[in-house]
């Protein structure tokens, strides 16, 4: 591949000018389980699969995918479909799988402990079949909903006390911290593996969300990644494994010259995040071409060079403000739109996520980056869900063809979006 060329706005232009007509995103019809082909994820045939996704949150402390009092879970299901998703990155904590106590709860119980009888309500009208199942049950049941409609999933260990991700004094950042008992955390991965073992959209499973916080260091990481590794391998040979790396999953650096030491192969995915806020208030500050530029050339010399040495990249976290409000993100998008086709990145949407209803101890939280609103029953930004369209299918791959209509980056209209930097 080489050094990435960044596209600076104009060149977006003339880009985008060749490509004129709107992408129309393709079906794919996949011959599962997934595995890996050089930097490629591929089916049981071994044609290219892009992973477009989006992040559907189970983590906090209810421990319920959010969403279900608002409204039907198979509702979801076909949302999601029908906005161009093929998977979603569905997240749990460790103590689900690894606290009988806690997985046991049924949700009317969990949702009862933390006060929460308007969402009762809502599940009562929505979801009345599920209230009364197991917190475990539920999720299984999730899964099973998703994939009645044709979408993979990939099981992301976010935390492992149920909560908000994510700071550097949680107790959940890194291996031997309060909440973070490597012996616990393999077990909880292995029950997972388990527990999902022969179902079929259940195609990968990425060990930790954003490994972090003042223990964290590399010799560790080798130790207890590699091990995540091999047991869920081990308890569930078809999915993909998936490898955060470091300060909150932005640094894989150290995989240079020292790649990971696995008993089996092909199945390898490494994933990063790449967020406006990463680099602060650079975007709103600077001039969009040179932040961009420098960012860029700092992701390919800590993530993206792994690439270049064929391994798969995951971007399994991105997303902006959907009130178009926000400058830094806004300026941000056009550069991750531009290296996300231009390197034909797999990736994943922060979030699906309308509303929570809990988070950090606020009941009914809006999420402002989360593609649904707060009712969970409309598109928050159909310009934004127009533009992610035009990177969901793939451009290239193993045993894939171009055809005239997949290979459409953007129409004239969502170009000038795009060079004026917002999408409202």
């Amino acid at each position: 591949m080489g050094r990435l060329v960044f596209f600076s706005f104009l060149s977006i232009f003339s880009f985008l000018i060749t490509f004129s007509d709107v992408m129309i995103p393709q079906k794919q019809v996949m011959a599962l389980p997934l595995s890996t082909d050089s930097r490629w994820i591929v089916d049981e045939n071994g044609k290219r699969v892009k992973l477009a996704c989006v992040n559907w949150v189970s983590h906090l402390e209810v421990m319920v995918a959010e969403g279900l009092s608002k409204q039907p879970m198979d509702g979801i299901a076909k949302r999601i479909l029908s906005m161009g998703f093929n998977c979603v990155r569905l997240t749990w904590p460790v103590f689900l799988v690894t606290n009988d106590t806690l997985g046991s709860l049924t949700v009317r119980q969990s949702l009862q402990s933390h006060g929460l009888l308007e969402a009762i309500s809502g599940f009562q009208a929505n979801n009345p079949s599920i209230i009364d199942l197991s917190l475990l049950d539920v999720y299984q049941a999730v899964v099973s909903s998703i994939g009645k409609n044709n979408v993979m999933v990939i099981l992301d260990n976010h935390i492992s006390k149920p909560g908000w991700c994510c700071s550097n004094s949680d107790g959940n950042g890194f291996f031997g911290d309060q909440y973070f008992d490597p012996d616990l955390w393999i077990t909880g991965l292995t029950r997972m593996a388990r527990m999902f073992n022969g179902v079929p959209n259940v195609v990968g499973m990425s060990l930790r969300n954003e490994l972090r916080g003042p223990k964290q260091n590399v010799n560790d990481w080798y130790s207890y990644m590699q091990k995540g590794a091999e047991a869920v391998h081990s308890a569930n040979p078809d999915v993909i494994v998936i490898l955060s790396g470091l300060n909150y999953d932005k640094d894989l650096s150290f995989l240079r010259n020292r790649p990971v030491n696995l008993k089996f192969s092909g199945k390898i995915v490494f994933e990063v995040h790449w967020y406006g806020f990463t680099d602060g208030e650079a975007w709103k500050n600077g001039n969009s071409n040179q932040v961009c530029g420098r960012v860029v050339d700092n992701m390919m010399r800590v993530s993206g060079y792994l690439l270049d040495q064929g391994w798969p990249l995951f971007v399994s976290e991105f997303g902006v403000d959907q009130r178009g409000t926000n400058v830094n993100d806004n300026r941000y998008l056009g550069c991750f739109l531009s290296v996300a086709a231009e390197l034909d990145l797999d990736w994943a949407l922060w979030t699906l996520v309308g509303s929570y209803y809990l988070r950090e101890g606020v009941i009914g939280m809006n999420e402002y980056y989360g593609v649904l609103n707060f009712n969970w029953r409309e598109v928050r930004n159909s310009t934004f869900l127009q533009l992610i369209s035009a990177i969901q299918s793939p451009f290239r791959g193993i045993a894939f063809v171009t055809s005239s209509t997949s290979y459409k980056f953007l129409n004239l209209n969502l170009m000038l979006l795009i060079l004026f930097n917002c999408f409202l």
